[in-house]
């Protein structure tokens, strides 16, 4: 009995405590949640933030490639069409030199002389001269057509202006030196004399 009594003690005694310890760790549980819930809304809040910062940040970087990506495609074009007129143009320079070399050989050319003999080099000459216009022609360099024409900046370079009866005003009525134009571009303008 005596055993008895004192197991019922034992129990009694284990009861006690547990019960006390149950109540102490639903208090702390209950004080811990109160904190716990506290946190996690902080937590939380930090989170919405941190993501709003993310996503304006996302939306910047999006903006700030999608111009570049723009600015990357404006220099392709821009270099493609400066390589494009590089190309189309890379003769220029040198047919500007051969045309100046041209005029030379045209006014030689073209000098009057009574010697016979000087008549036939100057035959020779003025083939060759045919031949070197031809192969200019070929190549798209063209002469611009001034004489009777109205005087346009674009393609003229006047000199001086002169009165002459029974001509329009601002017509080139003299051509002092042959324009040339290399495809769409002009080479040299001709220089011209233009009615008032």
């Amino acid at each position: 009995m005596e055993n008895n009594r004192y197991r019922e003690e034992e129990k009694e005694m284990d009861v006690a405590p547990e019960t006390e310890i149950v109540e102490e760790t639903k208090e702390v549980e209950s004080d811990m949640s109160e904190e716990n819930k506290k946190n996690k809304k902080h937590k939380k809040n930090h989170l919405y933030e941190e993501n709003q910062a993310l996503k304006k940040e996302n939306a910047e970087l999006k903006d700030q490639l999608l111009r570049n990506l723009a600015e990357l495609e404006n220099f392709k074009k821009r270099t493609n069409e400066e390589r494009i007129k590089d190309r189309k143009y890379a003769l220029a320079d040198f047919l500007m030199q051969l045309i100046d070399t041209l005029d030379i050989f045209d006014k030689a050319v073209n000098k009057q002389t009574d010697d016979e003999k000087l008549k036939q080099f100057l035959d020779g000459f003025a083939m060759i001269n045919k031949s070197f216009k031809q192969i200019l022609e070929r190549n798209g360099v063209k002469p611009i057509e001034a004489l009777g024409k109205p005087f346009d900046p674009a393609y003229h370079s006047a000199i001086e202006t002169v009165e002459v009866e029974g001509t329009d005003s601002n017509i080139v009525v003299e051509e002092l030196m042959t324009g040339y134009i290399y495809k769409d571009r002009v080479l040299r303008p001709s220089m011209v004399k233009v009615s008032k």
